[in-house]
């Protein structure tokens, strides 16, 4: 089940950030996860939101690079080597992980993964009775 998220590519300069999450805002769409990694010149907020394809139509308007990327969300138990557990099985099955965020909500962790094969990595989720987070289930953490 894969989700779609949205690379929005910012300049390393204060406010650019904050014109962002106002634009989103002001449209009514609701950011449910994001994560940020720059380097000296600019920065990628990868986000899930409530409404992607509006969401690139607003943020294109303002002069923003966006660019949507299928992921994958699932949940485990927040437990020590819970995750590790998973990351096993996927690299046994050869899967690699581009990248990965998460955040705890509670009894459970909520985690985001870019595969380079989501298929293949669906897959063996499922065979390993992993939970998805399905794109309207986002919406509801």
């Amino acid at each position: 089940m894969f989700a779609k998220q949205l690379s929005i590519f910012l300049e390393n300069k204060s406010g650019r950030l904050s014109e962002v999450t106002e634009l989103l805002g002001h449209a009514g769409i609701n950011l449910s996860a994001m994560s940020i990694a720059d380097n000296s010149d600019f920065g990628i907020l990868r986000c899930i939101v409530s409404e992607p394809d509006r969401a690139i139509r607003v943020l294109r308007d303002e002069g923003f690079a966006v660019k949507a990327t299928d992921v994958i969300g699932f949940t485990c138990s927040n437990t020590t080597g819970a995750l590790a557990t998973i990351m096993r099985q996927l690299s046994n099955a050869g899967v690699f992980i581009e990248y990965l965020y998460s955040f705890n909500n509670g009894d459970h962790a909520n985690v985001v993964i870019r595969p380079t094969d989501l298929n293949a990595c669906e897959r063996i989720l499922e065979q390993n009775g992993v939970s998805f987070i399905s794109p309207d289930d986002f919406n509801r953490l």
